[in-house]
């Protein structure tokens, strides 16, 4: 322990990490620019009339919409003054504020990436990023201070297992009978880009999706042990590149693979940066020497190995469950499962008056946009928040219950709640939901869903 302790406290290069807080803060800045220009703030977090919330944050909602524009204007300044290295431990703590905010509004919007640039964005406000080609470092010199360009090997460690456990939890979600034998929904989707130059008539052939599910599965399971091996590292990022750029171009992703594409560098060597700028006449040697102990010290290695503890552990949740997670969604999100269901369906209501017997059938289009009504048909706890939201509506004399119809990768639609449960009494938990149906047994097919 003592020598594991020696070696995380050791000093080595921090140019890994300033190279690292560039690329980041210029690609969320270019980030909270798309959805300023291409009108998300309005459609995802302004027009809604109703949200869903996460446990414990029903308190989040959102800012008018004039301030939720200019919130997404101070993000992307914040993130510029991030990637500068200006005043960093204010601007990286806020910028990781306000994107924490932003995501809390509505689960219906998550997505894995934001959530990965969510916990990159913390990790870097910890770090001392700073330390090497900031602004900040220049006022400090400026001003006769003395700078250390050294960074404890301890925040590559927690970096790299952050990005490490990313494609390890995507590969063991692969590892399932859709995925590798039935090529779904990689089968759907590919199906749907037929009329692509070159590529297209390629994914007609039967073959192919299920060649490019294993190759998917594969390059996940195997491409950190790649970057890591100094030998493989170069050839592996051009992969990585090449992979990224393959899936953009494929799917609409949004800035994943920009995100994961920067984030794989955390693998490459500590000084990396000075051997791609070698003639930069800002280069300087690497301090060395070990980091002296404390209480301070064996208290930020601790927080460390939490924060790691966390990461490992949180993906895990789901197999205390059982089941099809991809069906009954218990522990889904962030448990890295990344693009392996195709999931869709429809919802409607039915609200009962206890006292008169009288049903009324409540569309969620009354209370939700299109983009929610979407992610909410197939989702159980959104259908069990909408229902308890009609029944605080129509008041304390109702029953609730879901008429549901769900397709999960390309299978005939079945029904995801039980319709017999008044979901006004049933509160939401950590607990196996027991009105969610089992997953339907029969494999997909190689068509599209039928509902």
């Amino acid at each position: 322990m003592t020598r594991i302790e020696r070696f995380l406290r050791r000093r080595e290069d921090g140019a890994w990490l300033a190279a690292f807080r560039v690329l980041f803060g210029l690609a969320l800045a270019v980030s909270m620019q798309r959805f300023l220009a291409h009108g998300w703030v309005d459609t995802l977090l302004v027009r809604p009339r109703f949200r869903f919330h996460y446990f414990g944050f029903a308190w989040a909602e959102p800012l008018s919409r004039p301030a939720m524009h200019g919130l997404f204007v101070a993000l992307g300044v914040l993130a510029l003054a991030v990637a500068a290295g200006f005043a960093f431990r204010a601007t990286s703590a806020l910028f990781a504020l306000g994107l924490t905010y932003v995501q809390l509004l509505d689960v219906s919007t998550y997505l894995n990436h934001y959530y990965l640039a969510a916990l990159l964005a913390w990790l870097l406000a910890a770090s001392p990023a700073h330390r090497v080609a900031s602004v900040d470092r220049w006022i400090a010199m400026r001003r006769g201070r003395p700078v250390d360009d050294g960074v404890p090997v301890a925040w590559h460690v927690v970096f790299r297992l952050q990005v490490g456990v990313v494609y390890f939890f995507a590969a063991l979600a692969k590892a399932q009978p859709d995925w590798l034998l039935h090529a779904q929904p990689l089968r759907i989707w590919l199906g749907a880009s037929t009329d692509l130059p070159v590529l297209g008539p390629l994914f007609t052939v039967p073959v192919v999706p299920l060649l490019m599910s294993w190759a998917g599965f594969l390059f996940d399971l195997t491409i950190v042990g790649w970057l890591s091996w100094r030998r493989t590292r170069l050839p592996a990022y051009g992969v990585v590149l090449l992979f990224h750029a393959f899936t953009r171009a494929l799917f609409d992703i949004g800035m994943f693979p920009v995100i994961m594409s920067i984030a794989a560098l955390v693998f490459f060597s500590p000084s990396w940066p000075r051997v791609l700028l070698r003639r930069s006449p800002r280069a300087v040697t690497t301090p060395g020497g070990d980091v002296g102990g404390g209480l301070a010290a064996r208290g930020a290695l601790v927080v460390g190995l939490l924060w790691c503890l966390v990461q490992v552990a949180a993906p895990l949740r789901t197999h205390l469950y059982g089941g099809d997670v991809l069906w009954h969604e218990h522990g889904m999100r962030f448990s890295w499962r990344v693009m392996v269901r195709a999931k869709g369906g429809a919802t409607t209501f039915l609200v009962r008056n206890k006292r008169t017997g009288f049903v009324e059938h409540v569309s969620p289009r009354a209370y939700l946009t299109a983009f929610q009504e979407n992610e909410m048909a197939s989702q159980p706890d959104l259908i069990l928040q909408l229902a308890h939201h009609i029944g605080r509506e129509y008041g304390p004399d109702v029953e609730v219950r879901a008429d549901t119809r769900v397709s999960l990768n390309g299978r005939r639609g079945a029904p995801l709640v039980d319709p017999e449960v008044d979901l006004t009494a049933i509160e939401d938990g950590v607990r196996l939901a027991t009105w969610v149906l089992p997953a339907p047994a029969e494999p997909p097919p190689h068509t599209r869903p039928v509902l």
